[in-house]
């Protein structure tokens, strides 16, 4: 038993959290029954890892979306902000499920990004080129990002479950990866038509 104060003591601790006892009322409450063994910390940390990528690819599409000049683009940078929020939103859960505490800020690489984006925008001419070639480099990290996390996933035998939504986000990545690339391309080579 683990004594938490004079009153609150979790019994049947052996790796598992089974009941919280109140001594006073002498009740006991269930707890769960999540065993934090080893793979589950390797999840949940591999996850959090994808949470934090994940919001800082949402931040960094809604900086891109409020920096952009054409419609479209600005409409493709919100819906894959929406799209990647909801990513963050399920990774999250897992880490919940698993027993453990989802991260829930972006990282200080993040952050470095934006003010980068924001910055070359401000020193450029007013066009989207810009805003997608920082875009395209943000995917290059989450596409890095979820390889890494996928190999070591399959490493460490995580349940196939929770590799089956990193590879479905994975898969997304590599979308809004693309399509960034290609309205890229036609940005330049709208660019060069116009020079």
């Amino acid at each position: 038993m683990l004594i938490l104060n004079n009153y609150f003591h979790i019994k049947n601790w052996h790796g598992v959290c089974n009941y919280l006892y109140i001594e006073h009322f002498r009740i006991n409450l269930p707890l769960g029954n999540y065993q934090m063994t080893d793979i589950n910390k390797e999840t949940i940390s591999i996850l959090n890892d994808l949470v934090e990528t994940s919001i800082d690819g949402k931040e960094g599409f809604e900086t891109s979306a409020k920096h952009a000049i054409g419609s479209d683009v600005k409409a493709f940078f919100t819906s894959r902000a929406i799209e990647v929020g909801q990513a963050v939103t399920e990774l999250q859960a897992h880490v919940t499920r698993l027993g453990g505490k989802p991260e829930d800020s972006s990282s200080v690489s993040a952050d470095i990004h934006q003010a980068w984006v924001k910055l070359k925008t401000a020193f450029t001419s007013n066009d989207d080129l810009a805003v997608l070639e920082e875009a395209e480099r943000g995917e290059d990290v989450a596409k890095k990002a979820y390889t890494k996390a996928l190999e070591k996933s399959r490493e460490k035998g995580v349940d196939p479950a929770v590799i089956a939504v990193i590879e479905k986000q994975y898969q997304g990545v590599l979308a809004n990866h693309d399509k960034v690339k290609k309205l890229r391309d036609a940005a330049r080579a709208a660019a060069k038509h116009n020079a």
